[in-house]
């Protein structure tokens, strides 16, 4: 044996010490395989249930159960989080700067707020009318014993995974976590918003009535008109040092303004827009996030945000999210919102969360998934998603492209939570939701996808405080957006206008592969310019909403004039084939909820331009979707379309969509104006009334991924882009004259390499195993009939070759000429005439 020196030994342990507290992964990066990109911060959400006992060994055990349940996602973190679920936040609110003060924490099933004690009441009422001590004699915690916890979590985190741990502290504004006497009785001033009731929620830029109770930071008690902002800096800061907390949560758009989940809110009152407000909203929304920071300057606050829109924000509740992102604040900007798990509603979360990363401070945002939650007596993955991983594959497609033309994918992970109402933490929900968030992050966007929303943030700030008058038409961009995407329409990368019109400006050819969306430009801007020379030079655009503030040169460029504005009921006419099922074609146009009326015509009859859709009436024709392809243009194509916010204010928390089955959908139009574009996504449904399919579609590595969610399973999808039928990896496809169809599972996430031009039968693509040495990848495709195919492979694909299968071994290869392609984007081979089988190998 080898005796090894002193020094060596201290250097190999060293070494060895280096490589735990780094989580060295022995990732092998293979031909097609790339490594998975770490996250700067992955944070584990979790209430004080789990620690059922208040007694040291027990604490300690369940931090241990903590880090090791997700240790298998935490390699993949810089840093890791632990985010507490405390109480309500009224913890902060109460705190006195004694440590053997006695804590109200969230130990309850329902809202312990309500006028039912807790356990009373008979059984018929609900959670929200009566809440439940969540386990017989729940154990009793001190701020001292917080404390513990809070150290224990950070040693015992560290000692397992060698990583930085941070803590968080929540603050709620609502009813539902613990009981408040200081919100619902000694300062209901404070509780101006009717998200669950009247005067149920907290809001940012309330002020506080006196009273003489001993607080850490006010030991006197609050004088009169303290604004709530400062006092709640103040004791932020003297609970989070006193404590050992990190940085602060900000929970259910506390901070983002009054009503934070409703349609109306302090401008919108559900029947008109009240512009006169917006400066003083504005002014008191800042002053909040001014005096929190003046009472707590130094701790990282970190936001969940509203479950809404930027635009939909800015025009219904004056939430000027531009300031509060320029104001210096050190915030993370607010997620995607989890109640696509409540309602199905994806158009909502991805339009909210795309909107919302389209301008940021720098390039951190978050991505947040909803596993279990500690307080309403669900568990989304096991009940609500019935284990789909539609909530992870749809928002994980998304990405931001930056002012440098860099695809930015999210810095943060959240995880709401990790435990479940009863305070227990399955084995289960980690072992199968980690798979998923690392195989989403895996094919996660490196370009921008083939349709990208260029959003108007700058714009839409600009109009709501010097032309009020167009909050109307901010509030509609935005729900016509959610509605196109709840139709199907894959849209999930999305850059800024200002970001955009810079890019363009130095050349830069991020979007050349690109459709890029928007609304229409303002007369005399830069990005008019912008998208008028990216057309020119061969570019995709569709813009679509109100065009009277649009100049003539744009009007005459898209070939359409205005008239006089319209709206009410109107017949629908398509000038092309849509959806296999025929939509019903009475369109209802409300021009409060849509921006103002019906306005365009087709300007010029000329051979280049094509009406897709007209909307008619006594009144007059309107031109919905208008498509435009000059010889001039170098294959550029521009499309218009009004658009139409086919839904209504009825009361209720979200606007109520329009019946399917009796009216014409107007976010339907953005699919449908596909077809110009080389793209189709059609379906075949039984009724009007079925729900359809959401899908996104992005880029990686040189391929495409498709993801979707399917409500109702019995929908068909009939798929083409303009390189052929896409043929996903490990699936057939029946081919019907050309396209692709496809009966896809709840939740889906499909690698798409083959493309293929072929009329009809059935053709499968199947990854085989390489059994070659340093091949990477092997994939066969079969049912090939006097077809053209079309081989998007790795980027890394050195040992790239195809050959047709009918060269079993030991007999010798037949390798075919593979000729790269240029009719299309990307860098793809092409295989003409292809008969029986074809493998491909790199």
């Amino acid at each position: 044996m080898v005796k090894l020196k002193l020094a060596n030994l201290l250097l190999l342990a060293a070494i060895l010490v280096s490589c735990s507290s780094k989580s060295v992964r022995t990732e092998m990066i293979d031909v097609g395989n790339p490594p998975i990109k770490n996250f700067e911060n992955i944070t584990l959400e979790v209430s004080l249930k789990p620690f059922k006992q208040n007694d040291k060994d027990y604490i300690k055990s369940v931090c241990e159960t903590i880090f090791r349940q997700w240790k298998p996602l935490l390699q993949y973190a810089d840093t890791i989080s632990v985010l507490l679920w405390t109480s309500d936040g009224s913890e902060i609110l109460d705190y006195s700067g004694d440590m053997a003060q006695p804590l109200e924490w969230a130990k309850y099933i329902g809202n312990p707020n309500a006028p039912h004690e807790v356990n009373s009441g008979p059984r018929e009422l609900t959670l929200h009318d009566r809440a439940y001590l969540y386990m017989e004699n729940p154990p009793s915690f001190t701020y001292g014993d917080l404390k513990y916890i809070v150290q224990t979590l950070k040693k015992t985190g560290h000692d397992m995974t060698g990583k930085i741990i941070r803590i968080g502290e929540t603050f709620d504004p609502g009813p539902e976590f613990a009981k408040s006497s200081f919100k619902y009785e000694r300062h209901t001033e404070i509780c101006m918003a009717n998200t669950m009731g009247t005067k149920s929620f907290v809001c940012c830029y309330a002020t506080l009535d006196a009273d003489t109770h001993e607080y850490a930071a006010y030991p006197h008690g609050i004088p009169q008109d303290t604004p709530l902002g400062l006092f709640l800096g103040k004791q932020s800061r003297e609970l989070m040092r006193d404590i050992g907390f990190d940085y602060l949560w900000l929970s259910n758009g506390f901070g983002f303004g009054m009503e934070t989940w409703n349609t109306i809110g302090a401008i919108f009152d559900g029947e008109n827009f009240h512009g006169e407000k917006m400066e003083d909203i504005q002014s008191k929304i800042l002053h909040f996030w001014t005096s929190f920071r003046e009472g707590c300057p130094d701790f990282r606050i970190e936001t969940r945000g509203t479950n809404l829109s930027a635009g939909i924000d800015l025009a219904r509740d004056g939430v000027d999210l531009r300031s509060i992102y320029s104001g210096g604040f050190n915030l993370l900007p607010p997620p995607n919102s989890p109640w696509a798990a409540l309602d199905g509603d994806f158009g909502l979360e991805l339009t909210g969360f795309m909107s919302r990363i389209s301008e940021i401070p720098d390039d951190r945002y978050l991505f947040r998934f909803y596993t279990h939650d500690p307080w309403w007596s669900n568990s989304p993955w096991l009940d609500r998603y019935g284990r789909e991983a539609h909530d992870i594959y749809l928002p994980m497609s998304v990405a931001r492209i930056n002012k440098q033309g860099e695809v930015k994918l999210p810095t943060n992970l959240n995880f709401l939570s990790i435990d479940n109402s009863y305070g227990n933490m399955p084995d289960q929900v980690p072992n199968e939701v980690i798979p998923h968030i690392l195989q989403a992050r895996k094919i996660a966007p490196d370009k921008a996808g083939p349709i990208v929303w260029v959003y108007p943030f700058d714009e839409y700030h600009n109009y709501a405080f010097s032309q009020p008058e167009r909050l109307e038409e901010i509030f509609y961009g935005d729900w016509f957006i959610r509605q196109a995407l709840n139709d199907g329409f894959p849209m999930n990368t999305v850059v800024s206008t200002t970001n955009f019109t810079s890019l363009m400006e130095q050349g830069n050819k991020v979007f050349d592969e690109s459709i890029l969306v928007s609304t229409v430009p303002d007369k005399g801007s830069k990005v008019e310019k912008q998208f008028m020379n990216f057309v020119k030079n061969g570019g995709k655009l569709i813009v679509y909403g109100p065009a009277g503030h649009a100049s003539q040169e744009f009007l005459d460029f898209l070939n359409i004039k205005l008239d006089t504005p319209l709206d009410g009921i109107f017949n629908v006419q398509l000038t092309s084939h849509f959806d296999c099922l025929q939509p019903a074609y009475k369109l209802r146009h409300d021009k409060k909820m849509s921006g103002g009326g019906l306005e365009t015509i087709l300007a010029k009859q000329q051979t280049d331009t094509k009406i897709l859709a007209k909307a008619l009436q006594k009144g007059g024709n309107r031109d919905l979707v208008v498509v435009r392809k000059a010889d001039k243009w170098n294959n550029g194509a521009v499309g218009y379309i009004r658009g139409t916010n086919s839904s209504t204010y009825t009361g209720g928390m979200l606007l109520s969509p329009d019946d399917a089955s009796e009216w014409f959908i107007g976010g339907s139009l953005m699919r449908y104006s596909l077809n110009s574009f080389g793209y189709s996504i059609v379906y075949n449904k039984p009724n009007r009334d079925v729900r359809n399919p959401v899908n996104c579609i992005s880029k990686n590595n040189n391929g495409y991924y498709f993801a979707g969610y399917v409500p109702n399973q019995t929908v068909e999808q009939i798929l083409k882009l303009p390189q052929g039928a896409p043929i996903f990896t490990g699936m057939e496809t029946r081919l019907q004259n050309g396209y692709a169809t496809y009966r896809f599972p709840k939740s889906w996430s499909k690698e798409c390499r083959v493309f293929i031009e072929q009329e009809e039968g059935i053709v499968a693509c199947r990854e085989m195993a390489p059994v070659e040495f340093k091949v990477g990848r092997k994939i066969g495709i079969t049912g090939l009939k006097n077809a053209t195919v079309r081989v998007y492979p790795a980027m890394d694909g050195s040992m790239y070759k195809a050959m047709p299968h009918n060269n079993h071994y030991p007999s010798k290869e037949i390798i075919l000429e593979s000729v790269k392609g240029s009719q299309f984007e990307g860098i793809y081979y092409e295989y003409k005439n292809v008969d029986g089988e074809l493998v491909i190998t790199w």
